[in-house]
């Protein structure tokens, strides 16, 4: 009898153990649960389990040209471990102390009032972020990816760095691993729609534990964005879409937009027309300059045009352009509505988490019939 309570016992304290240590014991597959799908963004998701507090957030192809590559961040809570055979990036508990190697990424922390876990940032001078700036004698800017200043971001001592990849992986990985600074890759540039930039929001907000807030700041935006989407395509029944130029030359190129891009899809749904139907690629393309002229002449608006803030300043550096309809019409507009005086441009901060503002603007230059409000992102050119 004894020997059978024995057996017993042993047989429960192993079931005991097995129970307990459960989470240890889990596979990567355990975290199948989609916590978080996104609707407009393919960037990420968030994928979580039964029973446990920890999340794996996926980034999906996070830089440009990548092809099925997808690097993980688990965020260990509750005192829960990463599953066995994990591979990727783990942090204990939420990101209290962040450091964000873009401006968009201070955007979405703004977004859901959690600024205050900013303690370093890549270019504190191209920051618009008041908040952010009024701290700006203790929160460390660590450089630009190449050229970091990594004594000084080990001194900041923060939980996570928010990356991003361009041509290929951030050259900060390797340092990154050595030092062992865990890091997640936001990508929301990569996405073609501007609610799919938006949505990041939401993975941004699930690294500080506040997926919530993320979820309802991001929720609003849509609602926004098609209502005013919606306006303008009643507008249409009324009227024609105006022909929409882009961009500036660069050297002896002009750079167009593929025809399935965040921009292009902006113009559209703001009711114009993108003027440029040949590329329907994913990368913007060269066009030489005669091309970029005829196309310049035939458009009845002309944004995005660089650093330019006036006609006499357009006129001066692209003479050739001074005749074309657009300037001659005074229909030429910029993003350079809010630009702070060190040179800060908000639009590609602020107007990431914000592409209903932005949509707003367009229609009103495309529409100026809707016009309900001045332009906040765009200016006119005088």
């Amino acid at each position: 009898m004894k020997r059978l309570h024995l057996v017993i016992g042993l047989f429960v304290l192993a079931i005991t153990i097995v129970s307990c240590g459960g989470n240890g014991n889990s596979s990567v597959s355990t975290y199948a649960d989609s916590i978080y799908l996104p609707e407009y963004a393919s960037g990420f998701r968030i994928l979580g389990a039964e029973g446990r507090s920890s999340v794996i957030i996926e980034s999906v192809n996070p830089w440009q040209g990548a092809d099925s590559v997808v690097t993980r961040l688990f965020i260990a809570r509750d005192g829960e471990e990463p599953p066995q055979g994990f591979e990727g990036q783990v942090i204990e508990e939420n990101a209290r102390r962040i450091v964000a190697m873009s401006s968009t990424h201070i955007a979405m922390l703004d977004i859901i009032g959690e600024t205050a876990r900013v303690v370093g940032v890549s270019g504190m001078d191209f920051i618009s972020n008041d908040a952010v700036r009024s701290r700006r004698d203790s929160i460390g800017d660590v450089g630009y990816d190449g050229n970091v200043n990594y004594e000084l971001l080990l001194s900041l001592q923060p939980d996570i760095i928010l990356l991003y990849g361009t041509n290929g992986a951030s050259g900060m990985e390797p340092k990154l691993k050595e030092l062992g600074i865990p890091y997640v890759y936001i990508g929301e540039y990569l996405e073609d729609s501007a609610l799919g930039k938006a949505e990041w929001i939401v993975a941004v907000a699930e690294i500080v534990g506040k997926r919530n807030e993320g979820i309802k700041a991001f929720s609003a935006i849509p609602e926004r964005y098609n209502a005013i989407r919606e306006k303008a395509a009643d507008c249409l029944k009324h009227t024609s879409r105006p022909k929409v130029m882009i961009n500036l030359p660069y050297g002896d190129s002009w750079f167009m937009a593929p025809t399935g891009s965040y921009l292009v899809r902006l113009i559209e749904d703001a009711g114009g027309d993108y003027i440029y139907k040949k590329n329907n690629s994913n990368e913007s393309r060269p066009i030489d300059l005669e091309e970029a002229f005829m196309l310049v002449s035939a458009s009845d608006k002309w944004i995005n045009v660089g650093q330019t803030r006036s006609l006499d300043e357009l006129r001066k550096n692209y003479p050739k352009f001074a005749a074309t309809k657009p300037v001659l019409s005074g229909e030429v507009y910029n993003t350079t509505g809010r630009v702070a005086a060190n040179g800060a441009n908000d639009y590609w901060e602020r107007g990431v988490v914000e592409p209903d503002v932005v949509l707003r603007d367009m229609v009103m230059i495309f529409h100026p019939e809707l016009a309900d409000s001045d332009l906040v992102y765009y200016e006119k050119l005088k």
